[in-house]
């Protein structure tokens, strides 16, 4: 049985950078084991032109090592492509840009293993011990510690009756489903309907209303109040630091909660070109006449069930509490992702600590129980920098550090120009009294 310090399950984007730097720690042995056999970030939604909402800087390493040969302007380097990315004067990757750098860093680390699934984890003699499936057959492996990346699954509401979740698409399968949903009709216009306010919605939608046929009518519709534009001005942006990492962490889970649902645009929200762009797009249409595309917001779905002659929802507007039904023939739901532990750690569920509502209880340093570890888990206990690509390399060093019991990589403690919580203004002069 193959024995290592670490082994990481998952080789997303956050246990490719933890691969990335470990590999110069000589004392550190670490395994990345990946069920898929090839490394693809979200194929569903790669649509054309598409960028990360994140700048370059926001890759596997740069944040804790810029030296690091694992850097994206590395990548750019060995694919003969920095200039042309130099020219193109755009911090943002495009998304098959950034996929294909992912696939690159997996193939130069030779501790990452494709085709690796993961079928069960025990604990025993002081081990975490894991049986693994690969090409060659079942292998057994142990380690001392363990770092979950296993990432979150397509979410559908439980509103989709019967029959009416196998018609529905999930916009992780969209590109899948795209030639289908586009494709011209003879015997009538068809409905095409979008549900969901973020990213994924509005880039869906869009790619919708430029290539639907004219005749053809297009829904988007979200329980949101507004199609809400991703936040992404500086003194927000220090709100992705360290400090604000242990303010949030340091208040009740209530408070995090709260918290958590108010700042749903700081990670949930639409790019504001995009949204321009949406505008134009109708702008466009409507000069030859009004278009076929009907945006609602405030609606929330309550129940979509399949009909012979489609899917019928029924929406209903919150604020005014008045329902509006009506009968889609395409059904593109957007909404979201769910984070749940996989089964193959049921042998191990004893050692996991969780919250009284069931949810991960993650400390400040990322771990769930005695040397385990997770990535982007951590939402409702770290914040909105859970998911944040930039802040990836930052997790990784305080997981490096901890793990091997030494500055492996210097973490920064203060970023932000302003104090979250109600910091001494230890600075300002101390008053005196005044005379008449």
């Amino acid at each position: 049985m193959k024995h290592f310090d670490v082994i990481a399950i998952g080789a997303g984007p956050f246990n490719l950078g933890l691969a990335a730097l470990a590999e110069p720690l000589d004392q550190l042995s670490l395994a990345v084991f990946e069920a898929r056999e090839t490394i693809s970030w979200h194929p569903g939604m790669m649509l054309p032109g598409t960028h990360l909402q994140v700048p370059f800087m926001a890759d596997l390493v740069t944040m804790a090592d810029p030296t690091s040969r694992f850097s994206f302007l590395n990548y750019l380097k060995q694919q003969g492509r920095i200039y042309p990315f130099y020219i193109r004067e755009d911090f943002y990757a495009l998304r098959s840009e950034y996929s294909a750098y992912l696939a690159w860093a997996a193939g130069e680390l030779a501790s990452v293993h494709l085709g690796h699934r993961v079928l069960a984890v025990e604990h025993s003699a002081g081990s975490y011990r894991l049986s693994v499936l690969s090409a060659g057959g079942v292998d057994e492996f142990s380690c001392d510690k363990l770092v979950l990346g296993t990432g979150s699954q397509p979410y559908l509401p439980p509103v989709l009756g019967e029959g009416a979740a196998a018609r529905a698409v999930h916009s992780s399968d969209y590109l899948s489903h795209r030639d289908r949903l586009l494709q011209p009709r003879t015997a009538r216009p068809h409905v095409t309907t979008v549900l969901g306010s973020g990213q994924s919605a509005a880039e869906i939608f869009l790619d919708l209303l430029r290539n639907l046929p004219d005749e053809d009518h297009l829904i988007w519709a979200t329980r949101s109040e507004r199609y809400f534009p991703l936040e992404y001005t500086k003194l927000t942006l220090e709100m992705t630091s360290p400090e604000y990492i242990d303010h949030f962490h340091a208040l009740p889970q209530e408070s995090r909660d709260q918290l958590a649902a108010e700042q749903k645009g700081l990670y949930k929200g639409i790019n504001a070109d995009l949204v321009n762009e949406i505008y134009d797009e109708l702008y466009e249409r409507s000069v030859a006449g009004r278009p076929d595309v009907h945006l609602r917001t405030g609606c929330a779905a309550t129940d979509i069930q399949l009909r012979p002659e489609g899917l019928a929802v029924k929406l209903r507007h919150e604020r005014t509490a008045q329902d509006l039904s009506f009968v889609t023939d395409e059904l593109v739901m957007a909404t979201g992702y769910k984070s749940q532990l996989p089964d193959f750690l049921a042998g191990i569920s004893s050692r996991i600590n969780t919250l009284p509502d069931g949810r991960l209880d993650v400390d400040r340093e990322y771990g769930i129980g005695e040397d385990i570890f997770v990535q982007n888990a951590e939402l409702h206990t770290h914040g909105f920098t859970a998911p944040d690509l930039g802040m990836g390399a930052y997790r990784n060093s305080v997981l490096l550090n901890r793990i091997t019991r030494s500055t492996a990589y210097p973490v920064e403690e203060r970023i932000a120009f302003q104090r979250f919580g109600a910091a001494s203004l230890d600075t300002l002069p101390t008053a005196t009294a005044t005379h008449a």
